[in-house]
């Protein structure tokens, strides 16, 4: 996701902030030395801080509180432990990283696509370190968007180059005192339910769906993924994501998904200046109360909580058939180590603590909202009935379930959510592109940048 895309979160999400997005596979200058290719370094036995003062170098993403709030504990744990964090939107995050990682490789970083900067050689192989902190008995399901092939392709298998602070997912948020206004009284359990709820809000002068989609970051692509797991399997859009051979996005299914959004846009179910509105915009909205559904992660869960305590509930997109098998954007909140890190050791203790302490697990569910990954049988901080968080971690479970994970399509490439889904989806909504064109325009892109062009 993603960005998560806030997107990415890899994610998605899934990622999301305002900027200009550049390729994230555009090499570093050429005035940087080239790291070397980073292989595993064997790991005798599970690396520590130790006790001497150490100062942190991290780089991570702005508006999303969990790191900090992670990295604050870890200092209270480790006092000789100190940070130095600097921040930026995702996507000034996905146009630097190459050179930051290159120029002035930080210890810990919020990661973009991987694949390139794997294949130039920029980030940390963490096999020695899954092995001495047990990371490979983990389900493997948890590790399998992490892992690259030789040159970073394909993903899904191969060494291990990021970890997770927790594992995100996507899905439907909805107003619960605007959804009765609508004559909703429970999620709707198939597509034409939605439909016939966002038709019947729009009727009653409600905006059936607050979305962001300008600037940098394409927001529409949240609903068209969620509409495409309405409409078919979730494996080929992964195998498209990890670069599988022959993989293409150009499906029929996929090609109904984008008609489907096409016909919500033209019905008026966005609010009219969603080409104009960025992801903070979005959630101001939304939590002012100005729209019945936002397409989301569960990132935002806990500040739901707080901010609208007791008027928001969660679904997964419903599938085309009332008891189809549900998929949703899942994806690790993705964070990896320079090749070249100072604290390589550090960074890597820090995010085992991040996965198997006690304190550090009820942070990723208070203030991420979100499932923490870790061992199968950790520790699981009780969550109170009726929230959000409660709903969105139900709801993973349900996706566990149908084996319906999937990573966000804005992380197939580095460059192919700035070059090609922001924008076709923004001429979609301005009605200068078709569905047909903006699935085969996103495909070609997405070659030209498998063969480098």
């Amino acid at each position: 996701m993603a960005r998560r895309v806030r997107p990415g979160r890899s994610g998605a999400a899934l990622v999301i902030a305002m900027g200009t997005l550049a390729a994230a596979c555009a090499a570093p200058g050429s005035d940087s030395p080239r790291p070397q290719a980073t292989s595993a370094s064997p790991v005798s036995a599970a690396p520590t801080c130790g006790t001497a003062p150490i100062t942190m170098n991290g780089y991570f993403e702005t508006g999303f509180p969990l790191p900090k709030a992670l990295t604050t504990e870890f200092t209270k744990q480790h006092p000789n432990v100190t940070w130095n964090i600097r921040e930026d939107q995702f996507a000034v995050i996905t146009q630097n990283a190459p050179r930051v990682l290159a120029d002035n490789p930080p210890d810990l970083m919020r990661l973009p696509q991987v694949s390139e900067l794997v294949k130039d050689n920029l980030l940390k192989n963490l096999d020695g370190y899954a092995t001495a902190f047990g990371w490979d008995k983990w389900p493997a399901s948890q590790l399998q968007q992490l892992r690259l092939g030789p040159g970073g392709r394909p993903r899904g298998e191969g060494s291990l180059y990021a970890l997770g602070l927790n594992f995100s997912m996507t899905g439907v948020f909805y107003n619960k005192k605007l959804a009765a206004q609508a004559g909703m009284s429970a999620p709707p359990a198939t597509l034409a339910e939605l439909d016939a709820v966002l038709a019947k809000a729009k009727s009653a002068g409600i905006t059936p769906i607050v979305q962001f989609n300008g600037g940098a970051t394409g927001g529409l692509a949240f609903p068209l993924q969620n509409l495409m797991a309405s409409y078919g399997p979730p494996q080929p859009i992964n195998d498209w994501i990890f670069q599988k051979p022959g993989a293409t996005i150009d499906t029929p299914s996929n090609l109904q998904a984008a008609q489907h959004l096409e016909r919500w846009i033209k019905a008026g179910y966005f609010q009219k200046d969603v080409n104009a509105v960025d992801y903070a915009t979005m959630m101001s909205r939304f939590i002012g109360g100005k729209g019945l559904f936002m397409f989301n992660g569960d990132w935002e869960s806990g500040n739901l909580d707080k901010q609208m305590a007791g008027n928001v509930g969660f679904s997964l997109m419903p599938p085309v058939q009332q008891g189809g098998k549900r998929a949703a954007m899942s994806a690790p909140l993705t964070f990896g180590i320079a090749a070249n890190a100072k604290n390589a050791d550090c960074a890597a203790f820090f995010l085992n603590w991040v996965a198997t302490d006690k304190r550090a697990r009820e942070i990723g569910v208070e203030v991420g909202g979100s499932r923490p990954m870790g061992p199968a049988d950790a520790y699981m901080p009780a969550v109170e009935s009726g929230t959000v968080t409660a709903g969105t971690l139900a709801a993973g479970a349900d996706i566990a379930k149908d084996n319906g994970a999937m990573d966000f399509i804005a992380n197939a490439t580095g460059a192919i959510y700035a070059k090609s889904w922001t924008p076709q989806l923004q001429k979609l909504v301005a009605g200068q592109q078709t569905p047909q064109e903006l699935l085969k325009s996103v495909q070609a892109d997405y070659a030209g940048q498998l063969e480098g062009n």
